[in-house]
């Protein structure tokens, strides 16, 4: 079974992947937020069904920019710890 990449994060910090998200939550919304419009244009791009983006929607989001741009090698990671 694949792992998940909250559960790379979460488990590489010691942490639950809820307590994952909770952090991936404030950063998005820091970035929403921020007093330079340019940094929250580019958060406000990022597609979303609510007010701000989910951390799955902003998870989405970078991945197919990446895969948009190129970059799928990042997407690549070994998980073989």
């Amino acid at each position: 079974m694949e792992e998940h990449i909250f559960e790379r994060f979460a488990r590489e910090r010691g942490i639950t992947v809820e307590e994952m998200r909770v952090i991936i939550s404030v950063r998005i919304e820091r970035g929403w937020n921020d007093p330079d419009l340019k940094k929250q244009a580019q958060w406000r791009k990022i597609p979303c069904a609510g007010e701000m983006p989910t951390p799955d929607e902003w998870l989405k989001y970078v991945v197919e920019r990446l895969k948009e741009e190129g970059r799928e090698d990042l997407l690549h990671w070994n998980f073989d710890l």
